[in-house]
């Protein structure tokens, strides 16, 4: 019983980090994106700043959507290996971007696909930002649902 227990709040962590990353993706793209329109700190705009409220939890879910099954495959396997590393994640999310670039270009909407250099490069700086706050949170307990217990109370 204690091992389902264990599996269970293993995955609610899991779930938690992966909103942590995907916040964090989105927050450092809408940045990024404000940086480019010439925003700045030592100027901010209140309107600027006050639309982050409301737009980077609603990137977050277009970066969650699009992110997820990669995402999946590579928190699978941190899991099964147990993979505590930051650079592991940092570089699996950079995995993931990739393969979401993959996947837009390859649906040939020229709406939709992302084509300029510095776009690409931004969306592979938010899935590695994206993975290192995912094992900020998540990511440097992978694998501990598989130790055993030291003492064993019921025995």
């Amino acid at each position: 019983m204690r091992r389902i227990i264990a599996y269970l709040i293993r995955f609610a962590v899991i779930l938690a980090g992966y909103v942590v990353g995907s916040l964090a993706a989105s927050a450092f793209l809408n940045i990024l994106i404000l940086a480019n329109l010439g925003y700045t700190p030592a100027d901010p705009e209140p309107t600027a700043t006050a639309s982050l409220y409301l737009s980077v939890p609603f990137v977050a879910l277009f970066v969650a959507y699009f992110a997820f099954v990669p995402a999946a495959v590579v928190i699978l396997i941190a899991e099964v290996l147990p993979r505590r590393d930051w650079l592991f994640y940092a570089l699996g999310g950079a995995v993931i971007a990739l393969v979401f670039l993959g996947f837009v270009h390859s649906l040939g909407d020229a709406d939709f696909d992302v084509t300029a250099t510095n776009a690409r490069l931004a969306v592979i700086g938010c899935g590695m930002v994206g993975g290192i706050f995912y094992w900020l949170s998540a990511g440097r307990w992978a694998g501990s649902w598989r130790r055993e217990a030291l003492l064993d109370i019921d025995a």
